[in-house]
């Protein structure tokens, strides 16, 4: 099956992305920190308001496409030195295809000239930590970061060298 990036840039791509999320967390994270976080976190987040604001604000959105559909997106933002991968998400019908390695290697390409891509991940999310370990991501440091509402975020900070 053939796997294409494309640049969120129409409402339609970030109504897109955003039922992707929807999908994609309930889905992924609801085992992991509940359903009451997952809601919260797709209304702050991930929702079409909150990806409209953070590409105004210099977020690049890219929307993974197998054969043509729409299968997961991911979000990175540059910075100074590194670039900050804040999202990569698959649906789970295509994962273990090869498409969040293609994914992951589309978003660095937004880094160009950087030193480093760095992400969160929950430190109960195993298999997607060993998945970055496994595609050369290491754990710099550990941060629980409030979000409002009670929530927090219990991450890892994982790097790799570009």
């Amino acid at each position: 099956m053939q796997f294409t990036t494309r640049k969120v840039e129409t409402h339609e791509d970030i109504v897109t992305a955003a039922q992707l999320a929807d999908e994609i967390w309930r889905q992924h994270f609801t085992p992991i920190i509940g359903a009451d976080q997952v809601a919260y976190m797709l209304d702050q987040f991930q929702d079409e308001e909150a990806m409209t604001d953070q590409i105004a604000h210099g977020t690049i959105y890219l929307l993974a496409l197998a054969g043509g559909e729409p299968v997961g997106y991911c979000a990175c933002k540059p910075e100074e030195d590194r670039l900050f991968l804040s999202k990569l998400y698959l649906r789970q019908a295509v994962r273990g295809q090869g498409f969040g390695r293609k994914l992951l290697e589309a978003a660095c390409a937004q880094g160009a000239g950087k030193r480093a891509v760095y992400l969160t991940v929950n430190k109960h999310n195993d298999n997607t930590i060993a998945i970055y370990r496994k595609m050369g991501f290491s754990v710099i440091d550990s941060v629980v970061s409030d979000i409002g509402n009670g929530f927090v975020m219990d991450d890892y900070i994982m790097e790799k060298a570009l």
